[in-house]
């Protein structure tokens, strides 16, 4: 049973909730950064709302595995055999969705000071190459082998690991911003 909380393949665990409750801890300090830039008159501030609210939704779908129900669907669209790298057919929405933000996010990237910007780019490939890159890798060895073997466990585990170091940089890099644009920040809470 103590296996089973720590599996980084399975779901509803230890390390899906901390994976969640990390993507959940950027989504806030993404919120305040957005709120302090608003009232400061910062550009780009719809840019940082909008980060805020896609974290939101990747520590909904780390929690509840949304992107896992594409598969099946995707699978069916190119043929359902000999998939390869997409095996995990999800990937291919994905890098979709990840080419856009890319360049929906480009001139938002571009602005900021070059320190921060290459931060964020920094924890956005450690993230996407766990979350991507070792998902086609582990498709196609799925694929050929198997998924009960250790390489996919240790697949697997460099993945999930590449996803939380990813956020884990992230959420120093908001923290760096805070403390570069921001000597000190106070909340108040009225009832």
């Amino acid at each position: 049973g103590l296996v089973a909380l720590f599996n980084v393949d399975a779901e509803d665990n230890i390390p899906t909730h901390f994976s969640a409750m990390l993507l959940l801890f950027a989504t806030l300090l993404l919120a305040i950064i957005t709120v302090l830039n608003w009232q400061r008159g910062f550009p780009h501030v719809s840019k940082w709302g909008i980060l805020s609210l896609g974290f939101l939704l990747m520590s909904f779908d780390e929690a509840s595995s949304v992107h896992e129900s594409l598969v099946d669907p995707v699978r069916t669209l190119l043929g359902d055999s000999d998939l390869g790298f997409f095996y995990w057919a999800w990937v291919l929405p994905g890098i979709v969705l990840v080419t856009a933000l890319g360049v929906f996010f480009r001139r938002f990237l571009l602005d900021l000071p070059a320190t921060v910007r290459i931060r964020f780019l920094t924890a956005a490939t450690i993230y996407i190459v766990g979350a991507i890159g070792f998902e086609l890798v582990g498709g196609r060895y799925v694929e050929m082998y198997g998924d009960q073997n250790l390489t996919v466990s240790l697949i697997t585990t460099v993945e999930e690991g590449l996803e939380m170091a990813g956020i884990i940089y992230f959420i120093w890099a908001l923290l760096k911003y805070y403390a570069d644009n921001y000597q000190e920040v106070r909340f108040r809470f009225d009832s």
